[in-house]
């Protein structure tokens, strides 16, 4: 059993003797109902959050949200005095630089929790179960979460967490490279807590990236010696049922990411990784009778795949056609006006 393990385990049984800050950044596009019961359990968390910073794209689907919920914007902050609310236009938002702005004015933050507009917490006691393994190994950079498919997900959506998020906490090191590939690497900012001091270090998320931001971090961080967490008791809601088009897209911005940081991602392939889910999903799907679902799931797989082929060649590819096949029109709009 791995030093860090150990160590976690031990931190279990001990009661926190300081009080720590921790911050936590959520960047909106739209939200739903599901933020304020988001927000209604980051107020009850066993370890209390300083100050929670939501950065909205587009101040019209904000409204939509606060009409539904019948406050208005002051309201909603008089509600829960750790929020604090920023604006900014759509056409602004970056996956790594509008994180990295919201984490870097998280001055005097020992930890920082990056979290989505969907990741519903289960329980009060995420943020304290992130922050073990953080406390207990300073060499650990992130802790991340285990996602859990929603009640109403997908059979195959189901199945595909429980591949991608087992029930076993884990560290990760460079070393683990060798035995996981690309999958060391893996970390998302659907709910992943940040040591702050390190990630300044480390120089933060990388600016003008049109997806993938945490596990650029998370590569950075293990090629520089540290190591990341998954901490499969820390545990939030979250899932998706996307068609074979958005599947394409989504894919397409992955493989974008990847060529465009060869310094992380050069010589660990996804494709093997990819394989081995489509036949562990496959198995279960066979194994529960759902012999039915299975080719639109190759459907989807066949389309991710592509995808994630044609971003990785993107520079071969006409400008019109990336347009097309993106589903991060603005990156690339921005890439022309620079």
């Amino acid at each position: 059993m791995e030093r860090s393990h150990i160590l976690y385990e031990n931190m279990q049984n001990k009661e926190r003797k300081r009080t720590v800050i921790v911050d936590a950044v959520i960047p909106t596009f739209r939200p739903v109902r599901r933020l304020m019961e988001i927000l209604k359990l980051l107020e009850r968390q066993t370890v209390p959050l300083r100050r929670v910073r939501i950065i909205n794209s587009g101040r019209e689907g904000f409204e939509g949200f606060l009409n539904e919920e019948k406050l208005t914007e002051q309201e909603l902050l008089d509600r829960f005095p750790f929020l604090v609310l920023e604006h900014i236009r759509a056409e602004e938002f970056d996956h790594g630089a509008t994180r990295s702005r919201a984490f870097a004015e998280s001055e005097g933050a020992e930890y920082v929790l990056a979290m989505t507009q969907d990741a519903l917490p289960k329980g009060e006691t995420l943020v304290e179960e992130l922050l073990k393994p953080l406390e207990a190994d300073e060499k650990t950079a992130v802790s991340y979460a285990r996602q859990l498919p929603n009640p109403d997900a997908s059979c195959e959506e189901r199945i595909s967490r429980a591949f991608n998020y087992p029930d076993q906490p884990r560290g990760k090191t460079q070393a683990d490279t060798k035995e996981l590939g690309i999958k060391a690497y893996f970390c998302s900012n659907v709910c992943a807590l940040y040591r702050k001091s390190l990630w300044d270090g480390l120089g933060g998320f990388p600016e003008k990236t049109i997806f993938n931001e945490d596990m650029i971090y998370a590569g950075t961080a293990l090629q520089a010696g540290y190591r990341i967490y998954y901490a499969a008791n820390a545990c939030v809601y979250h899932s998706h049922s996307y068609t074979a088009s958005q599947q394409f897209h989504r894919n397409f911005d992955l493989g974008v990411s990847q060529a465009q940081n060869p310094q992380i991602f050069a010589g660990l392939s996804s494709e093997g990784e990819g394989l081995q889910y489509v036949r562990a999903v496959v198995r279960e799907m066979q194994r529960e009778h759902q012999m039915g679902r299975i080719p639109g799931f190759v459907l989807r797989c066949a389309a991710r795949f592509a995808g994630y082929r044609m971003g990785k060649a993107y520079e071969c590819l006409p400008e019109w056609m990336v347009l097309r096949c993106t589903s991060n029109r603005n990156f690339w709009l921005q890439r022309q006006q620079e």
